[in-house]
């Protein structure tokens, strides 16, 4: 019991670690902890005594959203020495900026389906966990319909402006995990523990999903227009690599971080609190 608290405090303390990081400016350092904070919630849901379906479910999904912590650590590490702005000129340089971009496009893509994996390992925890009749589960299937609506509206935006396919065809992993996390948020309410922590935690990853859409969308959107001028004109635009912002507070990457982290920590550990909760009346 010692050894799974520690393991809690380990991972809470990370995650605060990596939400500093990244008000600081400090990227690297942010998404190390942020790793370290998924690894340490991974071992607290191996070594607690919940159900062992809902754990195990549970697990492979914040394995999963570690794998993919660490495939983002990885690309940041590869592009450190990349400094500046990739400006477009003629000919080979445009070709060369349009193939990075690209790239930049495909990972995140690759990233966006890791989540997406992700979250239906922790949807399928949480369906493992039993209903008990709560009439509080109205307010979760409200809830998740209004952020339903919401992300609809936006969504809605890119209709006439972008080919509906090939943006589908890029987006897909995103827009799978927004609408995974929904509807176990919808579902939440009437298998939450008695602090709720499940169904606040399902609604931050639902943000999350739905910013990891949005900029999958706004990358792919933006190689779009630059791949295919309408006019025949070449338009001089550049692609940030990294940015010179050290030592200006980072509040927006701060929030985008902690609501990730929180949202991973208290679905998993709301999920496996209900299971206990559930065996024991």
């Amino acid at each position: 019991m010692r050894f799974s608290f520690g393991l809690l405090v380990a991972s809470v303390a990370a995650g605060l670690l990596s939400v500093a990081a990244a008000l600081l400016a400090m990227p690297a350092a942010s998404l190390q902890f942020g790793l370290v904070m998924l690894l340490a919630l991974l071992g607290y849901v191996l070594v607690d005594r919940g159900v062992r379906r809902v754990r195990w479910a549970v697990a492979a999904g914040i394995g999963l959203l570690a794998v993919v912590a660490a495939m983002r650590l990885l690309w940041y590490q590869e592009q450190v020495d990349e400094a500046g702005w990739l400006t477009s000129g003629q000919g080979v340089a445009k070709a060369s900026m349009l193939a990075r971009w690209r790239e930049i496009v495909d990972r995140e893509r690759l990233a966006a389906l890791g989540l997406a994996l992700g979250v239906l390992c922790l949807a399928a925890g949480v369906m493992a966990l039993p209903s008990r009749g709560r009439r509080r589960g109205v307010a979760t299937a409200v809830l998740a319909l209004l952020l339903l609506a919401w992300f609809g509206l936006s969504f809605g935006r890119e209709f006439g402006r972008y080919p509906l396919l090939d943006l589908l065809g890029t987006v897909w992993p995103a827009l799978l995990a927004a609408l995974v996390t929904m509807g176990a948020l919808t579902l939440s309410g009437w298998r939450a523990d008695r602090r709720w922590l499940l169904p606040v935690g399902l609604f931050l990853l639902s943000f999350g999903a739905a910013r990891a859409y949005s900029d999958l969308a706004a990358a792919w959107s933006g190689w779009w227009v630059m791949a295919r001028p309408t006019d025949g004109a070449f338009l001089e635009v550049g692609v940030a690599v990294s940015t010179s912002t050290e030592g200006f507070p980072q509040v927006s990457s701060a929030i985008e971080a902690a609501v990730a982290l929180a949202g991973a920590g208290l679905v998993a550990v709301g999920a496996l609190r209900s299971s206990r909760e559930a065996d024991v009346s």
